[in-house]
């Protein structure tokens, strides 16, 4: 969702954008600049964990695209997903017009079927697209990543010393740093002179838990925000890092999204090309060559999980001072600036 953002706003530059995402995608739906409003629906094509695909269940969701009158709608999608199912129910609502990207032949149900390199970013995917269909980017876009501000006010959480992120939870396990190597890393970032504060979601405080504890001489300068955070005020504890330490998942494209550097923890699964954090500085670590690459598996195959296992604190350390210098330098962090204005309306769905 973080990465079909350059595209919406462009769209959102000409036209009212409202995005049609799945429960996972919402809340980044509405952090969104440019979105006007977020029509939410449970994919079975696209969620990872399908609900059965009902009569009932899609005749719902054409009435619903019918009742809002769209003018025309675009489909984003991932490199690996198929836009076709959503075209059709597009086409049953009625819409006078549709585009996505699509290697399969879409028959009627596409009016512009756009075809890309398979080597793009994300990012620059969905922005293809959307120039494809007629939307650029407005003049001082520069196409990275945004979420809309003012943010929250986090400083009763992080305070005031200059800090690092860990964010050891990922959406599979095979994209998971070793929560051990987390803990080590962070003692190692609070030796440093580091303020380390660790963020996971609600289902993941025992994660957190696990890598915020400490020794004594270390327990002062790690903090546990495990569930004490909506997305909004995740990105506001991400917008004042110095740097965030993260694997392949969402947090690393909300930092991105922030303007703050990252340490990617990066299992090659899927492309690094494609999915590695956008328009920000990082240091990309794992093993790119391990017999996983590009497999999309959940679950690592492989005995000790090699492609991050081998990736020890030390490097996470080295990473962070590369990116981030030393603590007592820095200087306080500027927000992204907030998006356009918006006109007439235009559906999307984007892969959360």
């Amino acid at each position: 969702m973080l990465l079909a953002g350059p595209a919406i706003r462009a769209v959102a530059a000409r036209a009212e954008a409202v995005v049609l995402a799945g429960p996972q995608g919402e809340s980044a739906a509405r952090l969104l600049p440019g979105v006007s409003d977020v029509l939410v629906w449970r994919c079975p094509w696209i969620d990872a964990a399908p609900p059965p695909t009902s009569p009932e269940d899609i005749a719902m969701l054409v009435r619903r695209l019918a009742a809002e009158s769209f003018d025309a709608a675009i489909i984003f999608t991932s490199f690996h997903q198929s836009p076709l199912p959503t075209a059709l129910a597009l086409r049953l609502a009625e819409v006078p017009w549709i585009g996505a990207i699509s290697t399969d032949y879409p028959g009627s149900l596409l009016d512009l079927r756009h075809q890309v390199s398979d080597d793009l970013p994300e990012p620059d995917r969905a922005a293809a697209l959307a120039t494809a269909a007629g939307f650029t980017r407005p003049p001082g876009d520069d196409g990275r990543l945004e979420v809309r501000t003012p943010l929250p006010d986090v400083t009763h959480l992080v305070g005031n010393h200059p800090y690092v992120v860990l964010h050891p939870g990922t959406s599979v396990p095979a994209r998971a740093w070793p929560a051990e190597h987390f803990r080590q890393a962070a003692r190692l970032l609070a030796g440093a002179g580091w303020q380390v504060i660790v963020t996971g979601s609600p289902s993941e405080t025992a994660l957190t838990r696990t890598v915020a504890s400490m020794p004594d001489s270390a327990l002062n300068h790690v903090l546990d925000l495990g569930g004490r955070t909506d997305l909004a005020g995740l990105a506001a504890v991400l917008a004042g890092a110095a740097a965030v330490v993260v694997g392949n998942t969402g947090p690393a494209h909300l930092a991105a999204a922030v303007g703050t550097p990252v340490v990617s923890l990066f299992a090659p699964t899927v492309p690094a090309q494609r999915w590695r954090p956008y328009g920000v500085a990082h240091v990309l670590l794992g093993d790119q060559n391990s017999p996983c690459r590009n497999t999309r598996v959940t679950t690592c195959p492989h005995p000790g999980h090699p492609c991050l296992s081998s990736v020890l604190p030390g490097d996470v350390l080295e990473a962070v001072i590369r990116l981030a210098g030393n603590p007592r330098s820095l200087a306080s962090p500027t927000l992204p600036t907030a998006g356009v204005p918006v006109r007439t309306r235009i559906a999307a769905e984007v892969a959360s």
